[in-house]
């Protein structure tokens, strides 16, 4: 536990480091002024609009949640979604390093088993990939089509489409296709591990290989349950595209809100690119995206740098900090009902 949150400290600690260089480059007094400057009815309209967006990928999460046979009232889905959240912006690369946690989470709110909750995280998440997709190839054709010369920062934006539209589905169709591969091969991995892990930790009996087995085969059955299933597909797309239309509209009335009106189109590439640096070994990519997102904006639009940082503060303020906020209280809250339930057994 205690390097747990070493890590997690130094996780911070170093996403600090990176928000305290990018405001130093483009000039700390500059970025204050801008953001003395916001219009407050719109820093309200961000914080709204952050708020509809947790909200629908939480209907996410309640959507899958229900196919899976382990429903959740709506709100507490949202509320969940909050906690999984909290665990992808504290553990370092994002979502792949949340998913454990946020799993454990699900699991304990929906009264179900470790593998379904995973299954819930993981069909969520990729399913937010497929809307991501369109927003960022549809933002760069405008973009593109308005813009003189390719610099070399739209070539980055080029290549992240590109990763985006190519590379994660043929990860994804490999994965699965090979998943009674990939399951052979994480037992064999696992299971020499827990089985020291048994040996050293007093009175925890490990789990034998067919079990190990048995859970993995269990998160596969979740998992193909909910990719046969056209209406809840449909429902979580449907779900996850508006969040990330909220996203987008969360970024650009952030700079609206510091005197700057962008093309939409601009927002809606920045947006799911500067996303996939969530996979930076900093807490829920801290630091990283918002260096993406600054980057890429003084590059596609006339915003001083500045002025871009100082948006790009408010919209992560809204979408990162609110949500660590609240999920941090589910987290507890759930904990504290797992401790009293362990106390009366």
């Amino acid at each position: 536990m205690d390097g747990n949150r070493a890590a997690t400290i130094a996780g911070f600690v170093g996403a600090l480091a990176v928000l305290g260089v990018l405001v130093w480059v483009v000039g700390v007094g500059r970025t204050v002024d801008a953001l003395l400057s916001a219009d407050p009815l719109a820093l309200v309209l961000v914080a709204v609009v952050a708020l509809v967006w947790l909200t629908t990928w939480g209907l996410a999460l309640w959507t899958v949640l229900r196919a899976l046979g382990s429903p959740v009232r709506p709100y507490l889905a949202v509320f969940v979604y909050a906690g999984a959240v909290f665990s992808n912006n504290v553990t370092p690369f994002g979502q792949a390093g949340g998913e454990p946690l946020s799993a454990l989470i699900i699991a304990s709110a929906a009264d179900t088993e470790y593998e379904t909750g995973l299954a819930a995280i993981a069909s969520v998440d990729t399913a937010h990939f497929v809307p991501s997709v369109a927003f960022a190839i549809a933002g760069f054709t405008f973009v593109t089509a308005g813009a003189v010369q390719l610099g070399r920062n739209l070539v980055f934006a080029a290549v992240a489409v590109a990763a985006l539209a190519v590379g994660l589905p043929v990860a994804a169709y490999l994965g699965w296709r090979y998943r009674y591969e990939l399951e052979a091969a994480v037992v064999r991995l696992l299971t020499p591990v827990i089985r020291w892990v048994g040996r050293v930790v007093p009175k925890w009996s490990p789990p034998t290989a067919k079990s190990i087995a048995a859970r993995i085969e269990s998160f596969f059955v979740a998992i193909d349950r909910i990719a046969t299933d056209r209406k809840t597909l449909l429902q979580t797309l449907g779900f996850s595209g508006l969040g990330w239309a909220c996203l987008v509209g969360s970024l650009w009335l952030s700079l609206y809100a510091v005197g700057h009106t962008v093309p939409v189109s601009v927002a809606m590439l920045v947006v799911p690119v500067a996303s996939i640096a969530s996979l930076a070994p900093l807490p829920g990519g801290s630091g990283a995206i918002e260096a993406v997102l600054v980057t890429l904006l003084v590059s596609t639009t006339v915003v001083p740098a500045a002025v871009a940082a100082s948006a790009v503060l408010v919209h992560r303020s809204a979408t990162y900090l609110f949500p660590l906020l609240l999920g941090a209280g589910v987290a507890s809250a759930l904990g504290a009902d797992r401790a009293t339930a362990k106390a009366k057994e």
